[in-house]
């Protein structure tokens, strides 16, 4: 895999817990979050797109920490 150009969340704040994007090959959506830069997640930009929309609506409300 080449070198990823990761960007900023314009959502994040200056300090800790930012969240990075990145773009990788073909479809693929990268996110890292800045307290573990070495946990990588991936995922299509559909998917995200979906996800993003349901946690808008408030599908994820419910979700509590373990």
């Amino acid at each position: 895999m080449s070198e990823c150009r990761w960007q900023k969340s314009s959502y994040s704040v200056e300090g800790s817990n930012c969240l990075y994007v990145a773009a990788g090959e073909r479809d693929t959506i990268m996110l890292r979050e800045s307290e573990q830069p070495e946990v990588v997640l991936s995922t299509t930009r559909a998917r995200l797109r979906t996800f993003i929309r349901a946690a808008k609506a408030g599908q994820f409300d419910h979700v509590t920490e373990c």
